[in-house]
Formats: C-alpha cells, structure tokens, sequence
C-alpha cells in the first residue's frame, strides 16, 4: 500500500474519529442543524447513533488496512447517506460550524463528493485485488 494512500487513510479515518466524539460532546449543538426537519427519528438519538458510526468506522479505517477496501466503500455510501443533512442546513438555512450564511453552506455541500472520493481513493476501493492480496486460493 503506498506510503500517500496510507497516510491519507490514518488522516480521514482519525477526522472520523473526531467527528463522531465531537457528535458526543463538544458539536452536539452544531450537529442538530445538520438533522432535516423531516427525519423521523429523534434528534439526540441520531446524533448519537451518528456519532458512535462515525468513531467505529473510522477507528476501523485506522486500525484494519487488510479491509480498507471494503472499509473504504462504506465511508463513501456513509458520507453520500448523511448528504441530506447537510443539504437540509442549507435548505432550512441553520448556522452551525461558523456555517452562517447561505453562500457558506452552499460551498460547504461541494466538500462531500471530495470525501467520499478520499475515502473510495484511500481505501483503494476501485483499485484491482493483487494475487498476494488473496491468500490461498
């Protein structure tokens, strides 16, 4: 595994990490913007739920490279799956993370497909298995 694709793995699954405990603590405020108006479930509740998704898989982005693939392809359907909350702090026009008008939210929306290409890249999800890759077989 190349040295740049590795350490851009270790860098977005720690941000995971630090996301998802700042969902637990520090940013629950924040994070309730990002919660559509429409989602049927508790506000709290998916904050939290986010929250310990976000510290699992990126500790698991970190700490399991023989899955990075697989790993790889879930943070990028996860980072598509939470789109709707970020759109919705747009749409509903909700100030949170120094997000305080429209034009900031706006911009910040064009920032998700960059993660779920870091995560597809740094995961080596599209990139071809090696035979050594496989074990016996």
């Amino acid at each position: 595994m190349p040295l740049l694709r590795t350490l851009a793995r270790i860098l977005l699954g720690s941000f995971l990490v630090l996301a998802g405990v700042a969902h637990l603590t520090f940013g629950r405020e924040d994070f309730r913007a990002q919660v559509p108006s429409w989602f049927p479930l508790d506000v709290d509740a998916t904050i939290v739920a986010s929250g310990v998704v976000e510290v699992v898989l990126g500790l698991a982005f970190v700490l399991l490279p023989r899955h990075r693939r697989v790993l790889g392809l879930v943070l990028a359907l996860y980072f598509v799956a939470v789109l709707p909350g970020n759109v919705a702090q747009y749409v509903e026009h909700r100030d949170a993370f120094g997000l305080d008008t429209d034009r900031a939210r706006l911009i910040r929306l064009f920032f998700q497909p960059v993660l779920v290409i870091w995560a597809v890249w740094a995961g080596e999800t599209l990139a071809a298995r090696r035979s050594t890759d496989r074990g016996p077989g």
